[in-house]
């Protein structure tokens, strides 16, 4: 039985290399305010914006937690709290997201969206475009 690394190895006919594509960045609204590049994270299960944005926002009310995050550099860091059940309108679509509140506020990224997220919206994501 012939597989199909052995066959491309005998074709000798690999697939091209594809340049990196950059980041998932997606365009929000959260209240009256517009967010240019949410970004997706595949490899992260908490949704993440920065206590400066929820402030400033003015949305819901600050829920604690005794949650501890790793982050990928190794580090722990506390989170200031959790907000449940934020409205996000992406197009024409609305989506309730529960975010950690606690990272610095990126300069390009405001918020991150996980796993959780993608998996509400039904998202597909196609690397190669």
């Amino acid at each position: 039985m012939l597989t199909e690394e052995c066959s491309v190895v005998l074709l000798k006919k690999l697939p091209p290399k594809l340049k990196d594509l950059g980041s998932f960045t997606i365009p929000c609204i959260i209240g009256d305010v517009q967010f240019d590049k949410a970004f997706l994270d595949l490899g992260s299960s908490i949704n993440l914006m920065p206590l400066s944005i929820f402030q400033q926002l003015g949305i819901g009310e600050l829920r604690s937690t005794t949650v501890c995050l790793q982050l990928a550099d190794r580090s722990v860091t506390y989170p200031k709290g959790i907000i449940d059940e934020v409205l996000i309108r992406v197009k024409q679509f609305v989506f309730p997201v529960d975010f950690v509140l606690d990272m610095e506020e990126g300069h390009d990224i405001p918020l991150l969206l996980c796993r959780p997220f993608l998996a509400i919206a039904g998202t597909l994501i196609d690397v190669q475009q």
